[in-house]
């Protein structure tokens, strides 16, 4: 019988993982950046509800 590499349950399903390379055309976004968006979404969302509420 042939050898199974690999964990069961994420080969089997197709989920591979590949962190063994790097690309330098990627986006590289800071996790501060991404902080930033997401509270600043969150102010202008509450920001809008309280001057035009539904």
């Amino acid at each position: 019988m042939a050898k199974k590499e690999g964990s069961g349950i994420q080969q089997q399903a197709g989920l591979v993982r590949y962190f063994d390379v790097e690309n330098d055309k990627a986006l590289k976004i800071s996790p501060k950046f991404v902080l930033g968006l997401a509270i600043g979404t969150t102010i202008a969302v509450l920001l809008l509800h309280l001057f035009y509420p539904m």
